[in-house]
């Protein structure tokens, strides 16, 4: 399962992007945002299963690393790393000699959340955004206390409003963006993407009766397809 390829977007330490190649590039380009709750116990390493089974669907798979809380990270250095690495990809891509094209994002429970976030960005082109269970509205999630107490640690006394997707949707991104979530997630309960969607009826949600918190990033699970599909859009 290791990449074929890792490169880098920045200097410090965690400014690398694990890249997995289809065996016939088509140009599509996928971003996968690995999750953990933005916590440095977490890396991407646990979405390189996925990121193979993507490849091998004809995704040229791109996952960044990113500082995190407890090495730097938290808001809004954690926020700054991934777009600096999404923002840099194609040109990365291109001096490897690999055909780039459209860039979708995906990422999964606080990846979700930081791939909703880019989805806000002016600076960015993307042709699709997928949220895999995210942690889609921050007041929520610290009014729950999620992943003990981690959006807490993630803002550090910061406003939320900024960093939070259920606030920065008011304006619609460009890009089309839906939510797969499992009914029976006991890490970022489904109410937070039923809320979302309620404020934000245009994106699409995906629910998944009795789909928990990691099925989403499991090639074996039954909620697979339903990944897949949402991401083909």
């Amino acid at each position: 399962m290791l990449p074929d390829a890792t490169v880098r977007y920045a200097d410090h330490d965690d400014a690398v992007i694990d890249l997995h190649l289809p065996v016939t590039p088509d140009g599509r380009v996928l971003v996968l945002v690995h999750g953990g709750f933005w916590k440095a116990a977490y890396d991407r390493r646990h979405t390189r299963p996925m990121a193979r089974a993507l490849a091998d669907l004809g995704w040229l798979v791109a996952t960044p690393e990113y500082r995190r809380v407890g090495i730097g990270g938290g808001w809004p250095v954690t926020t700054d790393d991934v777009h600096l690495a999404v923002e840099r990809l194609p040109s990365l891509l291109t001096g490897l000699g690999v055909p780039t094209g459209p860039v979708t994002v995906t990422g999964h429970s606080a990846g979700g959340h930081l791939a909703l976030w880019l989805a806000c960005s002016s600076r960015l082109s993307l042709e699709r955004v997928v949220g895999l269970a995210p942690v889609c509205d921050l007041r929520s999630a610290m009014g729950q206390g999620l992943g003990s107490d981690a959006t807490q640690a993630f803002l550090a006394g910061a406003d939320p409003d900024p960093a939070d997707p259920m606030a920065l949707f008011s304006t619609r991104p460009s890009a089309p963006v839906a939510i797969v979530h499992g009914d029976a997630d006991d890490a970022v309960p489904v109410g937070l993407s039923r809320g979302f969607v309620a404020a934000h009826p245009w994106v699409d949600l995906h629910e998944l009766p009795g789909v928990g918190h990691m099925e989403l990033i499991d090639p074996g699970s039954a909620a697979w397809a339903t990944v897949v599909s949402a991401l083909d859009g």
